[in-house]
């Protein structure tokens, strides 16, 4: 299991970060026990491991005018890693995609869209998506409200599971 190859303080910083990224090594030194220097080192040890990929605002898409989410289902005619791979690489490049993942089960990928309004989501869905490469079929979901949205990993689950094996 990839995260009992952390110790108890290292999986409490990521936990801490993930909470709050924004926190000062030394507040962060404080809340996990050690002192600021040794701290660092490890939160530096953390992102050259690939832990930590990243620090992110979580911005209000709403308040910036992005009225619209919508869940996309793809099936592709051809499920080749070549193929495949084309066609993450397609969801690169659309700006409208923010999450793109890969399932198994009748669909083959759904996709996470925002949009400002529910004409450009259509001009999206008709003149891009519908028309790429491969596409065989595309499920939508308005989303109507979200009732949850906490990202990152459960720590305390983590440490049950690592507390249950030693």
């Amino acid at each position: 299991m990839a995260g009992s190859k952390l110790d108890p303080i290292d999986r409490m910083i990521l936990a801490e970060l993930q909470a709050d990224g924004r926190m000062t090594n030394v507040e962060l030194a404080k809340r996990v026990g050690i002192s600021a220097p040794p701290c660092l080192r490890r939160v530096r040890t953390l992102e050259e491991s690939g832990y930590i990929k990243g620090y992110h605002a979580q911005v209000d898409a709403r308040e910036l005018g992005f009225e619209v989410q919508v869940f996309a289902m793809v099936g592709l005619q051809s499920q080749a890693e070549a193929d495949l791979s084309a066609f993450e690489a397609r969801c690169n490049d659309w700006p409208l995609v923010r999450e793109c993942h890969m399932l198994n089960g009748e669909v083959d990928f759904i996709l996470k869209c925002v949009a400002p309004d529910l004409s450009s989501f259509q001009s999206f869905l008709t003149s891009e998506l519908l028309t790429a490469d491969n596409v065989g079929s595309v499920k939508t979901s308005l989303v109507i409200r979200g009732a949850k949205h906490e990202p990152g990993v459960p720590f305390d689950v983590l440490e049950a599971r690592l507390s249950k094996s030693a």
